[in-house]
């Protein structure tokens, strides 16, 4: 049994409820993570950005929920089924997790599309790699291609038992496709073939318009109270 050593951040500023004060646990980043170790924390709740791994710890909110998809249970909807017949043409191609232009590019006018200009110009190529990839997790950069052009990346870590969608990015261009949605239901059927338990999601807020596009894979678990359960 590994010893992981935690603190307890500092105190933020909530990125989802203005006027809230958030705090995290976090593993020491002094700490020599792999991917084998990362699968029991991702079990517990816990989420990478970049190196850093942490989990929401905050006083008086618990809005924060750790979510994933047991695949073998998951059934596309009316909804996702045209999603993916939409997509009978995308080219999928499986890329490490290195730096691309091409993939920077398409990062920063996702970000442009998203917030401003001015905000995906302020990004620079390291702080891209810093958020998205890992110099300890296995990581995969999956690009989607639609009549020959770059449309979606969906950064992937592949664990153990499980995959977990780290984050997706397109551009706005191909909206119509879907391509969030068609990334995760491609992680579905990947995770199905190797026989995987999994699709981790990330964090789940009930009232956050955002995170509401989880609610549409279904079955979907919850780490609440220290177990997976269901929250549909």
């Amino acid at each position: 049994m590994i010893s992981v050593p935690i603190y307890i951040s500092g105190k933020y500023d909530c990125s989802y409820f203005d006027g809230n004060i958030a705090e995290s646990v976090a593993v020491d980043p002094g700490f020599p993570l792999d991917t084998v170790i990362y699968s029991g924390l991702i079990e517990q709740g816990f989420r990478r950005s970049g190196d850093q791994v942490y989990r929401p710890h905050c006083q008086q909110c618990q809005a924060c929920i750790p979510t994933r998809i047991p695949v073998k249970d998951f059934q596309a909807d009316r909804k996702q089924r045209r999603c993916q017949k939409r997509n009978t043409q995308t080219d999928v191609q499986i890329k490490p997790a290195r730096f691309d232009s091409r993939h920077f590019d398409l990062y920063q006018r996702y970000q442009a599309a998203r917030h401003d200009q001015s905000y995906a110009d302020k990004i620079t190529p390291q702080e891209y790699m810093q958020f998205l990839g890992s110099s300890w997790c296995n990581t995969l950069f999956v690009e989607y291609s639609i009549a020959g052009k770059l449309a979606a990346i969906a950064v992937v870590d592949v664990l153990d038992q499980a995959l977990s969608a780290v984050y997706t990015f397109f551009d706005p261009e191909f909206a119509d496709y879907s391509p969030g949605v068609y990334a995760v239901l491609w992680q579905i059927n990947l995770a199905r073939e190797q026989n995987f338990d999994y699709v981790y999601l990330g964090f789940w807020i009930k009232n956050c318009r955002k995170m509401q596009y989880k609610n549409q894979y279904q079955p979907l678990q919850g780490f609440i109270d220290q177990q997976w359960q269901a929250i549909f």
